[in-house]
């Protein structure tokens, strides 16, 4: 007796159903993507019990004929490849041919569809249940496809009974319909649930144009979220390395290699989370590659090292970025419902994704935004602290600011820049000496703005009114800061032409000193404190060659490493700042830091911790009292950080609070 024996077809399928059908969400995906690959400008998703009952997805797409109608409900039917080449470069939603008769195997299926331009005004209409076509006419329906899928699991009770409640289930649906939305702002999305509108979504008009694009996506994230958050654009591009072929006498391996013989190109556009906006969990996180929703560790990886001390600890940024590479670079057949995808050179794409995303950061940080604020601005702020000029900078002249105890009120209220210290907080107050002379300027060269202690006559009308200040796109440290005053011993209290501003003064000298050290570490300027005793670290044939690959750079940083056999390493000196009190454990951390930041010898990540842990000892704590030219120095030193508004910890440096908000706090605004 054979044991060996074919399944059944109905069998096979709903084998095949359950890798590809996992929930109605499941079924949804695959309805949708085939919609998308057909040209759909409209498409409209109905659920009813959560997508039990019924699941019906409409779209104006092609269509299909009455043959190919047929022809689709067959295992492995498909439009979207010819050739087995074709699977090295795909570029559709689905390619297998498998979701609708998986579909169909497992559920009461009807299939309406009339192609776009056909001599034939008719439509096919095909009823299927449970795999067994009931039958098959002519049907009056506009072009495009129709598919209803009615009692989910209805073959299958053991399957139907491990589904989730209703509402988990639609929550499911809600999110995949999310993710193509955001995927595919050009096309109008409709989401009805038993019955009722859940969102409606217009097309967008996408221009060719980056900017045209990311307005694009902003409009359809606010469609979709709702919520203002500030976002930043990120538009970045580069080449990617051509792949090597590793094994030229292997046939397979030169076809690989002949796929891609040129440097690719390698695009990351999209919207991410300025410093601040963030999120406990990492479920605003929307990455897309090739216009497909994917999740893929290396990426995850790489947004979270971007923001690097961006972020405070257990927070993750929000982001919706779209990553544009040769399809022949990725595959994206390794999971059967396509949510993972693999990278022919993921650590090169790793590092060119937090590459991105730290350049975006730095633009928003204004290091590389040379242009300053008008002098008109700045002049009628008085005791203002003025961002550095783009060209030759100027020496400046600051007020000299005294602390006022025990002002009188009537003085109070007539000095714009003076506070009042109270019994259960002391608060520093400053204001410029009345007679602090007036600089000169040459009248054939016009010189830095004048700093005075009061406004001028008239100076009140070049400050705009606050209900009328757009919103404004300069970068808070670029614009001119007055020095109001301190706050509870640690909050700096500063007045901008756009509004109010907290500095907290032990976060930003945290920031500057961890700067600083940053600086002398990458220069290379590290001393280094000599071991009494060298100790011996024996290591994996795999983190010996990697700690052989970066021991030059190590040594730069002050880490005394040298080879002491073949996979043995002798470590005789440590930067100061750095204690190890056991050698082995500190090198394995260090590998460990050097290779999650892309296998690249990064001094943020050489004993970072210590750094960290050092300027927080070092820097201002929330009772030093700070006098006026101290403040402004600080605000100085802030602004020429490469990341200012966070300390290293991840928290802010600086809150902003606009006449906005503050007319809305007051009443003054609806």
């Amino acid at each position: 007796m054979n044991r060996i024996r074919l399944l059944p077809e109905h069998v096979a399928n709903q084998i095949a159903a359950g890798e590809v059908v996992e929930r109605p969400a499941s079924v949804v995906k695959e309805l949708v993507e085939n919609a998308l690959d057909a040209e759909s400008t409209r498409i409209t998703v109905e659920v009813q019990a959560g997508g039990r009952s019924l699941i019906r997805v409409t779209d104006d797409g092609l269509g299909m004929s009455r043959d190919d109608a047929l022809l689709c409900l067959e295992r492995h039917a498909t439009s979207k490849i010819q050739r087995a080449e074709d699977l090295a470069a795909i570029t559709t939603m689905g390619f297998r041919g498998e979701a609708l008769p998986s579909i169909a195997s497992v559920s009461r299926l009807s299939l309406t569809t009339g192609e776009r331009d056909a001599g034939n005004p008719a439509a096919t209409q095909i009823i299927i249940h449970g795999g067994k076509i009931v039958e098959v006419k002519e049907a009056g329906a506009p072009h495009g496809t129709s598919l209803e899928v009615r009692q989910l699991f209805f073959n299958l009770p053991a399957r139907r009974k491990f589904l989730r409640s209703e509402e988990t289930e639609y929550a499911h649906i809600n999110h995949y319909l999310t993710l193509a939305a955001l995927a595919h702002p050009h096309v109008a999305f409709t989401f009805l649930k038993d019955g009722k509108s859940v969102w409606k979504l217009a097309a967008v008009n996408t221009e060719s144009s980056p900017e045209g694009r990311i307005a694009a996506l902003r409009e359809r994230m606010r469609s979709l979220f709702g919520d203002e958050q500030k976002l930043l654009a990120v538009d970045f591009s580069a080449d990617l390395p051509a792949p090597a072929g590793e094994a030229s006498d292997d046939a397979d391996s030169a076809a690989a290699s002949a796929l891609c013989p040129l440097p690719s190109a390698f695009r990351l556009w999209g919207l991410i989370g300025a410093p601040g906006v963030s999120r406990s969990t990492r479920e605003n996180q929307h990455v897309f590659v090739n216009r497909r929703p994917v999740e893929n560790r290396g990426l995850s990886f790489a947004l979270v090292e971007g923001y690097h001390t961006a972020l405070m600890k257990g927070r993750f940024p929000v982001c919706c970025l779209f990553l544009e590479i040769d399809p022949s670079l990725v595959d994206v057949n390794i999971h059967p419902s396509k949510r993972e995808v693999k990278f022919h050179n993921e650590r090169v794409v790793r590092e060119l994704t937090g590459r991105a995303i730290r350049e975006t950061l730095m633009r928003f940080h204004g290091t590389t935004d040379p242009a300053p604020p008008t002098s008109s601005i700045a002049a009628s702020l008085p005791h203002s602290i003025t961002p550095p000029a783009a060209p030759a900078p100027t020496t400046k002249e600051f007020p000299q600011f005294t602390p006022l105890t025990g002002t009188p009120l009537a003085s109070r209220a007539a000095s714009p820049a003076s506070f009042v210290t109270t019994k259960h907080a002391e608060v520093h107050v400053a204001r410029a000496a009345e007679d602090l002379p007036t600089r000169r300027q040459d009248a054939g060269a016009p010189g830095p703005a004048t700093l005075v202690s009061s406004p001028p006559a008239g100076a009140s009308s070049l400050i705009p009114h606050p209900s009328s200040l757009p919103s404004d796109p300069t970068p808070l440290l670029r614009v001119p800061l007055r020095l109001v005053g301190v706050v509870g011993r640690l909050y700096v209290v500063l007045e901008s032409d756009r509004g109010l501003v907290l500095m907290d003064q032990h976060a930003a000298h945290e920031r500057v000193l961890f700067e600083q050290m940053l600086d002398r570490l990458q220069t290379g300027d590290v001393p280094q404190q000599r071991l009494l005793l060298p100790e011996t670290v024996e290591l994996s044939v795999k983190d010996a060659h990697f700690l052989r690959e970066n021991l030059a750079s190590l040594t730069r940083l002050g880490v005394g490493l040298s080879e002491f056999g073949e996979r043995t390493f002798l470590l005789d000196g440590l930067p100061p700042m750095v204690k190890a009190p056991d050698a082995r454990r500190f090198v394995l951390e260090l590998i460990d830091e050097l290779k999650s930041a892309g296998q690249q010898v990064n001094a943020q990540r050489l004993g970072e911790h210590t750094i960290v842990k050092t300027v927080c000892r070092h820097a201002v704590k929330a009772n030093d009292p700070l006098g006026g030219p101290e403040l402004e120095n600080l605000v100085n030193d802030l602004r020429s950080c490469s990341m200012p508004y966070t300390c290293p910890h991840g928290r802010p440096t600086l809150i902003e609070m606009n006449y906005r908000e503050l007319e809305k706090k007051f009443g003054r605004q609806q």
